[in-house]
């Protein structure tokens, strides 16, 4: 629904995330465990989240590594979505600090901010937290590329 500056999303009618937004588009997304969700709070910024489940947890039984930044990277996008409105774009970059484990069952929620922006290129930093705790610090790059056609 491009009328919610998400792209092509969808809204959750049921469940924990009813209410919220997930992407349609992205098959990398869906075989990594998602939905990721996405929701735009009063202040006007945006929180991503997700519920930690087993197909997210490495062998140690742990949240995976990969999973967390997978999620950071969701997380860059749709902090920027004011930023990106009808544009397409990539990462440049993406760098995190593990702060804690992630357990299943937790609540692993993702905020953050455009620290510099305008042109094709959005710098952003963010804090990913697993049921309020601190588990990942990201920043990262984001590069515009053109136009969205769809």
């Amino acid at each position: 629904m491009s009328e919610t500056g998400y792209g092509k999303s969808v809204r959750c009618e049921e469940g924990e995330f009813a209410g919220w937004y997930y992407w349609t588009h992205d098959p990398y997304e869906r075989a990594a465990g998602g939905p990721f969700y996405m929701q735009r709070q009063d202040d006007g910024s945006y929180v991503s989240a997700f519920r930690a489940k087993e197909c997210h947890m490495n062998g140690a039984g742990f949240m995976h590594g990969g999973c967390l930044l997978t999620f950071a990277d969701y997380a860059l996008f749709v902090i920027a979505t004011d930023h990106l409105r009808d544009q397409l774009a990539v990462t440049m970059n993406l760098s995190g600090d593990f702060l804690s484990s992630v357990q299943e069952g937790a609540l692993v929620e993702a905020r953050g901010e455009v620290t510099r922006g305008g042109g094709k290129t959005l710098f952003v930093r963010g804090l990913v937290t697993a049921d309020g705790e601190p588990a990942l610090s990201f920043t990262g790059i984001i590069r515009k590329v053109g136009p969205r056609t769809t």
